[in-house]
C-alpha cells in the first residue's frame, strides 16, 4: 500500500507540473482564459487514481527496473510510467467532463460539474445569451482541451522511455483505448434510446457491451496493458493482463451501476438514484425487467429517464429493482467476474508479489460501499 500511495503522490505532482507548463500558453492569450486552467486543476485534484495504479502495476508486472524492492517489487519509479499514468488521469477527467454534459449531470464528486461551473460564471458575470448554452459549449471545449493535454503528457513520457519500440506499443494501446471508450460512450447513449426497438432477449448482452467498451477496458484493462507494453511485455504477458483486466473491469462497472442507483450521495458525490433520472439502460435494468409484472415493468419504463423524478419515485423504483432479484444477480456477477480475473493470474508470468498487489486492487475497486 505504501508504494501505491507513493505512486499516487508522484502522479499528483506530475499533473501539477504539467499544468504549470500549460498555464502560460493559455493565459498569454488573455486573462479571461484563466478559468480553463483553474477548472482543469479542480477536476484533476481528486479521484481515487485507479487507472494510474493499474498502469503502474502493469509496468511493475514485467519486472521493470527491479532493484532492491520488496519480494521482487521495484522501489524505483521511472518518469515515463508516471507520465503515462498521469496522462490516463487527464484522459479520465476529459471523459468525465464530456460524460456529465451528455448525461445532464449537475454534480461530480460532490461539487458542480464543469458545464455547471461555466453556467455559474456566465450568470455571475451578467453576460449575454443563455447560461445553459454557454455552459455546455465551454464544457465541451474544456473536455477537448484535456483530451489534447492527455496526449501531450503521454508523448512527453514516451519520449523519455529507454525502449522506443516499447513506447510505440504503449502508444498503440492508448490509441485503441481512446477509440473504444468513445464508441462505448456512443453505445451508452444509443441504448438509452434504441432499447425500445430491440428484442427483450438481447437487452442484457447489449447492456453488457456498453460496460465492456465504455468502462471495463479503459478503467482496468487498457491501463494495465499500457504500463506493461511500456515495460516491454511480450504477448503471453499481455494476454494474461487482458484476461485479468477485462472481467475485473466488468465487475468494477457493475459495482458502479449499483452505486448509480442505490449509492449515498455523501459517498459517491452524485445524487442518489442519478442513473434512474438519466435513464441508464444498464445490466441492472436489463436483469430487472424480465422479472417484473406487466404493470411494474410499464411503470419502470415510464419513470426511467425522467429528470424530474422525486425522491419518492426513486424510492419506488429502487424497491422494484430489489424485489426483481436484479441486485442479488448483479452481486453474483461481480463475484464471478472477480473470480475469473483472479483465475487468469494463476500460472501467468506475473510475479507473486505483483499478483498480490493486483489482488488488493481487485478487492478495492469492486468492494466500494453504498
Amino acid at each position: 500500500m505504501a508504494q501505491s500511495n507513493q505512486v499516487i503522490d508522484l502522479v499528483h505532482s506530475r499533473i501539477d507540473e504539467f499544468l504549470e507548463t500549460r498555464q502560460p500558453i493559455v493565459t498569454a492569450i488573455g486573462a479571461d482564459l484563466t478559468p480553463l486552467v483553474d477548472f482543469s486543476r479542480q477536476f484533476l485534484s481528486g479521484g481515487k487514481r485507479f487507472r494510474a495504479l493499474f498502469c503502474y502495476w502493469g509496468w511493475q508486472s514485467v519486472g521493470a527496473g527491479v532493484t532492491a524492492g520488496d519480494a521482487g517489487v521495484s522501489t524505483v519509479v521511472s518518469e515515463p510510467i508516471i507520465s503515462a499514468a498521469a496522462a490516463l488521469e487527464i484522459f479520465h477527467a476529459a471523459a468525465l467532463v464530456h460524460d456529465d454534459i451528455i448525461d445532464n449531470s449537475d454534480t461530480r464528486r460532490g461539487a458542480a460539474s464543469a458545464h455547471k461551473l461555466f453556467e455559474g460564471m456566465h450568470g455571475q458575470s451578467g453576460w449575454a445569451g443563455s447560461q445553459i448554452e454557454f455552459g455546455r459549449a465551454a464544457g465541451i471545449l474544456l473536455g477537448d482541451l484535456l483530451l489534447g493535454w492527455s496526449d501531450e503528457l503521454l508523448d512527453e513520457g514516451l519520449a523519455a522511455a529507454p525502449d522506443a519500440s516499447a513506447a510505440l506499443r504503449a502508444r498503440a494501446e492508448f490509441n485503441r483505448m481512446r477509440t473504444e471508450v468513445t464508441v462505448g460512450q456512443y453505445l451508452d447513449i444509443l441504448e438509452e434510446r434504441a432499447w425500445l426497438t430491440q428484442p427483450e432477449a438481447e437487452l442484457f448482452d447489449r447492456a453488457l457491451r456498453v460496460i465492456v467498451f465504455k468502462s471495463a477496458k479503459y478503467s482496468v484493462q487498457a491501463p494495465l496493458l499500457i504500463g506493461a507494453a511500456l515495460a516491454g511485455a511480450g504477448p503471453e504477458h499481455l494476454d494474461a493482463l487482458r484476461a485479468f483486466g477485462l472481467p475485473l473491469g466488468v465487475a468494477f462497472q457493475l459495482r458502479d451501476d449499483l452505486l448509480g442507483v442505490f449509492g449515498d450521495a455523501a459517498v459517491t458525490g452524485k445524487p442518489s438514484g442519478d442513473d434512474l433520472r438519466e435513464g441508464k439502460r444498464t445490466v441492472l435494468i436489463a436483469l430487472a425487467r424480465p422479472q417484473l409484472s406487466d404493470p411494474a415493468r410499464a411503470e419502470l419504463d415510464a419513470l426511467l429517464g425522467d429528470p424530474q423524478l422525486t425522491e419518492a419515485q426513486i424510492g419506488v423504483l429502487q424497491q422494484t429493482i430489489i424485489e426483481s432479484g436484479a441486485v442479488d444477480r448483479i452481486e453474483e456477477l461481480i463475484v464471478a467476474s472477480v473470480a475469473e480475473a483472479l483465475d487468469a493470474l494463476e500460472g501467468s508470468p506475473i510475479s507473486d508479489a505483483v499478483t498480490a498487489k493486483l489482488e488488493e486492487l481487485a478487492e478495492t475497486v469492486t468492494r466500494r460501499t453504498f
